[in-house]
Formats: C-alpha cells, structure tokens, sequence
C-alpha cells in the first residue's frame, strides 16, 4: 500500500509540477517506488529487472536533472515550459526517451517487464509512462520535430519488428507499448492533446488486455492456447480488445491512429504518415496471433496438455468497464475532433 502511494504521490508530484527540479523529485520517488514492487517475487529474473530498471531509470533522471540545469545557466529559467535553450531540448528527448523505452532506448522494457509480475508490468505500461509524457506535453513547443518523427518511426519499426517472433505475453506487450509510444511521439509537436488522448486510450486498452491475461495467469502463448476453457467468454472478449490495440475499426484504437494520420496529412507529412501506416501492420501481426492462440486455435489431442478447469467466478467489474470502453468508444470522434 506504501508503495502504491508513493506510485501516485511521485507521479502527481511530477505532473502538477512548474520547477525542474520538483518534476525530477517526483520522478524519483516513482522509480523508488516501484522497485520493490518488481523484485517482489525474489526470482532472480526480477532481482535482474529491478536492476536493470534501477540503472536506466537514473541515468535518465540524470540526463533530466542535467538537462534543465544547462538550460538554467543559459537562461536563468527553472521553468519546465521555458526550455529554450537547444541543446538542453536534445539531452531531455533523450532522457525521457530513455524513461519512456523509445527507440533506440528501447532495449531495457521488454527485459524488466518479463521479470514483473502482471499487475507490476501493467503499472510499468502505463502510470510509470504518465509523468515522463506530461514532460514532453509541457515543453513540446520547443522540441526538435524532426529528431522526435526518426525516434517515432523507430520505434513503431522496432516495436513491431522485435513483436513477431515472441512467445511471452509480456513481451509482447512491452513490443506493443513502444509502437504506442513511436505514435504518440510523432504527433507531439503538431498537436500535444492528441498525444494525451492517445495515451489515454492506449492505458485503458492495456489495462484490460494486462487485467485479462492475470485473471486467466497466463503468461506465454502456449498457456494462452489452453485457457479458452477456463473463461471462453473473457477469451473472446479478449479477442476483440487486442483487435482495438492493433488500431482494427470499429473499435477504439483506430480513433487516435485515425485522428493522428489526418493531423499529420495536414502538416504535409504524409510521407511519415505512410510509413508509420504501414510499420503498424507489423503491430497487427503479432496482435493477431495473439487473438488466434486466444480464441481460434484449438489444441490438437494427441499431445498430453493439461486441461485447465472452467471457471464459475464472475468476470470483474474493471475489467468489464475498461473492456467496453476499449472496445466502443469510436462514436464519441466528432466530439474529441471538435
């Protein structure tokens, strides 16, 4: 419960915050948070994480803290929105890169996430990526635009690249996430709101996909292709949300892929919009075969697999909201377009 606390008392710290130094505290006692939360099972794979988490989370606390001081000396500013100066923009899309796993920071998620316990990983997908985005919101007017659409195009390539061979759930959700992030990070300096609606949709798709996986505790895509029997009910609906994290209308997820490749049309990017576009199916691939292990397959019967019991408790109420919301919030466009 502390550490939960602690979780969202660094991140309202950080994104309430105007000084530098006050969205660096917050940004510590995030990370401090969320250790023990990581190792808590004593596997070494999650001692390995939490290590691994530990050192790239301070080097990019580092680079943040350096970052806006090299900006304070040359402009006396403490300021998060007043970051001027242009190479404290370069070390701070570099810093939150790293905190975020933007491509090419990327190499540490898929690795800490694999040694989390679901809940932890999902906290790691989405309330650990809340601060360090609220810092790119506030100072996105002064970011470099080309450097973030490489970093973006990376990112959605490496995302959906690295996602095709994987077998692990967690894994592949981390893959997923950093295809998220390259979308998000592409539209920042053009239009930042729709970055945050972006991440906010993303959050609750991934909630719901983390929330499933952890009530039927599968954890690799063989487990996946048994537990249709435990909740054939929450399998299909699973189903559905992972074609909405691929970004598939009528769903949710087409929404913010939608509203981005129209804004970027309209800044004469199209050329990005296209790859990106085309980047993402790599996405649609491993989200497929996600769905298809989930719902489709049928195991054959001549290999000795145990066969998991149905389940009678109810499916629980979040998961039943956040599922209907990443699945049918598409009609609610025009008003986020207006």
């Amino acid at each position: 419960l502390i550490f939960i606390i602690s979780l969202f008392l660094g991140t309202t710290i950080t994104i309430s915050s105007n000084h530098w130094v006050m969205a660096w505290t917050g940004l510590e006692i995030n990370t401090l948070a969320i250790l023990p939360l990581i190792s808590k099972s004593h596997h070494p794979r999650a001692v390995e994480a939490a290590t691994k988490y530990f050192l790239v989370q301070a080097t990019a606390s580092t680079l943040v803290l350096f970052s806006s001081m090299t900006n304070a000396w040359y402009t006396g500013q403490w300021d998060i929105t007043q970051l001027t100066h242009s190479t404290s923009s370069l070390i701070l899309t570099a810093a939150i890169s790293m905190k975020l796993g933007l491509a090419p920071f990327h190499f540490w998620f898929p690795e800490v996430l694999q040694g989390s316990p679901l809940t932890t990983g999902l906290l790691l997908s989405t309330v650990m990526k809340f601060p360090p985005i609220t810092l790119l919101f506030m100072t996105s007017q002064s970011l470099n635009p080309s450097l973030l659409t490489v970093l973006a195009i990376l990112s959605v390539a490496m995302g959906g690249w690295m996602g095709l061979n994987q077998t692990q759930t967690r894994k592949i959700m981390a893959f997923s996430s950093i295809a998220h992030l390259g979308w998000m990070t592409i539209i920042l300096v053009y239009y930042p709101k729709l970055t945050l609606l972006n991440f906010y949709l993303y959050a609750m798709m991934t909630a719901t996909v983390f929330l499933t996986l952890n009530s039927m505790k599968v954890l690799k895509l063989s487990t996946l292709m048994t537990a249709w029997t435990k909740a054939p009910s929450l399998s299909t609906i699973l189903l559905l949300t992972l074609l909405s994290l691929a970004g598939l209308p009528p769903l949710t997820g087409f929404l913010p892929k939608w509203l981005i490749i129209q804004e970027l049309t309209k800044q004469d990017m199209a050329p990005a919009a296209m790859i990106i576009s085309l980047l993402s199916l790599l996405g649609l691939f491993f989200y497929l075969r996600l769905a298809y292990c989930a719902t489709i397959t049928l195991p054959p019967h001549t290999t000795n697999h145990m066969k998991q019991w149905h389940i009678n408790k109810p499916i629980s109420p979040s998961i039943a909201v956040l599922t209907t919301l990443s699945i049918m919030l598409l009609p609610i466009s025009p008003m986020l377009a207006t």
